[in-house]
């Protein structure tokens, strides 16, 4: 059986909490996912959605540090967690974990990037062929990286990965944020946080649901606290971002009835982008704009080889006529002395 190509795919998401029970509780009502003890560790949680395992949830261990937060750490697929390692290492990212074995789960490791983002990496025992299109519901949809370098972590996570860069989107005095993906599906976005966004730099998973409106009510009643949103986002999504009850940030996205999977763009916590009323050119249309302005206008092409010498004739001829009148003037004064000459000798 031919493995499933995993490079670069988000393949597991895994949220590290201090309070289990509460996080189970808070998904399982905002997104319908359902907990289940994982048999091979009953003291991990594996979350379920209607299409299968989804992410899971785990304690924060007594060793860890006390001031540690509760966060998500997303997985991105290699065949070669070793190389994919120690590629990230000499590029100037730390391997906090790893790499080890994990029975039932696969070969992973835990690493920091080289602008202090925390990611991991999997070689999944059992891993999914990727289904085209629109992700499906209560399914990461999109992942985003605030960063302190947005072009540097674009080139690490390429070398490793093979990302594209896709689109860039101008967000004025947020700067640039650049949509990346591979094998023409887009992945997530990334750009440089702002001054006020506390924190280091870091990853935040969206889950595609229904209505983000309303599942942003129902994460709100449950003690979420808003970041960002709920607003609408160019393609037409709309988007929530959130600290859930045990302070791990999370987002939630539903998208429009299009049929398209298209670019998430972000905005500063409480600041949303306000939409351009003006319809920005297609790529298409820009080109063609920009070859026409830059290129100088050409005379119009004959049509034939007699057209050609026609035309060449004509200035030539008239060239000849300006040439020419110089010379008969001269010529007639000439022969005006002359006869005023012979007309004085025979006087």
């Amino acid at each position: 059986m031919e493995a499933v190509d995993v490079r670069g795919r988000f393949v597991w998401h895994e949220l590290m909490t201090r309070d289990v029970a509460g996080a189970k509780k808070f998904y399982s009502k905002l997104i319908g996912w359902k907990p289940q003890p994982w048999p091979l560790d009953p003291s991990y949680t594996v979350c379920h959605s209607d299409v299968g395992p989804t992410s899971g949830i785990f304690g924060i261990p007594a060793d860890f540090p006390a001031e540690m937060p509760a966060h998500w750490v997303g997985y991105i697929g290699t065949r070669y967690v070793d190389g994919t390692a120690a590629a990230a290492g000499r590029a100037g990212a730390t391997v906090i974990k790893g790499p080890d074995d994990m029975k039932g789960a696969g070969r992973y490791a835990v690493l920091k990037d080289p602008q202090g983002a925390v990611f991991a990496i999997l070689d999944p025992e059992n891993a999914r062929a990727e289904t085209a299109g629109i992700p499906a519901l209560g399914t990461f949809s999109w992942h985003e990286l605030a960063t302190t370098d947005s072009e540097a972590a674009v080139s690490f996570y390429s070398g490793l990965f093979g990302w594209d860069v896709m689109h860039r989107h101008d967000m004025g005095a947020y700067g640039i944020y650049i949509v990346f993906g591979s094998n023409g599906i887009q992945r997530g976005g990334i750009w440089n946080k702002p001054p006020e966004m506390p924190g280091p730099s870091n990853w935040l998973p969206y889950v595609h649901v229904p209505n983000a409106d309303g599942s942003w009510k129902t994460a709100e009643a449950s003690g979420a606290r808003l970041l960002a949103g709920p607003m609408e986002v160019p393609g037409g999504s709309r988007i929530t971002s959130f600290l859930d009850p045990t302070g791990a940030a999370f987002a939630i996205q539903s998208m429009p009835p299009t049929g398209e999977v298209l670019p998430v763009e972000t905005s500063t916590p409480g600041r949303a982008r306000p939409k351009s009323k003006t319809k920005p050119k297609t790529k298409a249309k820009a080109k063609v704009a920009a070859k026409s302005a830059a290129k100088p206008k050409s005379k119009p092409k004959l049509k034939s080889k007699a057209a050609r010498k026609k035309v060449a004739k004509k200035p030539m001829k008239k060239a000849a006529k300006k040439k020419s009148r110089p010379l008969k003037k001269k010529a007639a004064k000439k022969v005006a002395r002359k006869k005023s000459k012979s007309a004085r000798r025979k006087k």
